[in-house]
């Protein structure tokens, strides 16, 4: 499955009608997904039955957990039903909310089919920039809100409210969790790059127009349901995780917190060290935990971007490389031998010819796209003739 191509929905369908349910119930589906990052709005894994035949990009990944999210939430109210009633009611349902509209342009390039839709509309939820420019280079931020989006379904879904006015509330509270849950603290750099970001994942709430006078606490006791209240819990202690150690003002704010949400001092700490233990075991892969200056960061976006571009069409590559008998020959020999300018150089020029053939592969005819081939060359050994058609349903 390839999150990036079309049919990807198509796929996913295929795959979790092919398996029995991994989740017994909601709480073991949270559980799976606080795992993988996706409740703390970071993006790192995805679940074991679903299988991929390459490296998944953050925003892929998060697709694949919202989609995952959003159809296990379904059946656990609704049953396991016909697939493309699910996506019918998800796609019905962010037209609810008005949010994730798909411009004009991309109905007429997608057609009318709903899936098709809904694989532009999920991705206009994913992408915090959506500058095609920083996407093609791998750096656009992704939401980190989506679970909200998980929660706001379950109510829709039970036809109880107003979901877009639950969504509001939903987003109104977190920001302000988050926001005293680090006035409760010595604020540090990354706490500040936490709240940037959160507050850039907002889609009910005017961050400029939010209140953050306390008030917030009295709507605890009757608005929300207990896996809302899990996930304000989790979120005040993703703010406050940095410190190691919790001292009496940082104490004071969440176990009363806890209290105001129903919850037990036990269970208050058994949230505050797995988020720890998360925190600190998945520190490197976490953008925003990062120090490095805005070149590296968009060198290794770019990198990793070029490397999925490269793999991904492997097949056509295998083909072009086949009819170069002389570039076949020069790639080996860089592998053992450095090789000379004039080879270099010969090199450069062959493979980019081969790129003008393949339209997604054209960031290398950009000014400086020759420092990608490195990147390029690195992966030859693994170009798979399988990545051509990573969403193709195979018939019985």
């Amino acid at each position: 499955m390839n999150p990036s191509a079309s049919g990807w929905i198509n796929k996913f369908g295929h795959l979790v009608d092919q398996e029995s349910s991994p989740y017994e119930n909601f709480e073991s589906l949270y559980q799976d997904l606080k795992e993988h990052g996706f409740i703390y709005g970071v993006h790192l894994g995805i679940p074991s039955f679903l299988e991929v035949e390459h490296i998944l990009s953050e925003d892929e990944i998060a697709k694949i957990n919202l989609l995952t999210a959003l159809y296990f939430t379904y059946t656990f109210e609704k049953g396991k039903t016909d697939f493309t009633l699910f996506v019918d009611t998800v796609f019905a349902y962010y037209q609810s909310l008005e949010v994730g509209r798909i411009s004009f342009l991309n109905k007429i390039l997608t057609g009318t089919k709903t899936e098709a839709q809904l694989e532009k509309l999920i991705d206009s939820r994913i992408y915090l920039s959506g500058n095609t420019f920083n996407r093609a280079f791998g750096n656009s931020l992704t939401n980190s809100l989506l679970y909200v989006d998980v929660l706001i379904f379950m109510i829709y879904l039970q036809g109880k409210m107003n979901v877009k006015q639950h969504g509001q509330l939903l987003e109104y509270v977190t920001i302000n969790i988050a926001y005293h849950a680090l006035n409760s603290k010595e604020e540090h750099e990354t706490d500040a790059k936490l709240i940037q970001l959160l507050g850039s994942s907002l889609s009910f709430v005017d961050l400029d127009k939010a209140k953050f006078d306390g008030s917030y606490l009295d709507l605890l006791d009757q608005n929300f349901n207990a896996f809302e209240k899990d996930y304000f819990l989790d979120m005040a202690c993703l703010t406050i995780w940095e410190d190691k150690s919790i001292d009496y003002t940082e104490s004071d704010y969440i176990f009363g917190l806890g209290k105001n949400l129903g919850k037990t001092e036990k269970e208050v700490r058994i949230e505050l060290d797995f988020v720890m233990d998360f925190f600190e075991k998945n520190r490197e892969k976490i953008a925003y935990l990062n120090d490095k200056n805005l070149a590296v960061q968009f060198y290794e976006g770019m990198s990793k971007n070029v490397s999925k571009l490269i793999l991904r069409n492997s097949k056509r590559l295998k083909k072009e490389l086949a009819e170069s008998r002389e570039l076949v020959a020069l790639l080996s020999k860089s592998t053992v031998k450095d090789l000379s300018a004039e080879e270099k150089k010969k090199v450069q020029n062959q493979l980019l010819d081969i790129f003008k053939s393949i339209p997604s592969l054209a960031i290398f005819m950009l000014p400086g796209g020759a420092v990608l081939l490195p990147i390029f060359i690195k992966l030859i050994p693994k170009l798979l003739p399988s990545a051509f058609d990573d969403n193709r349903i195979e018939e019985n």
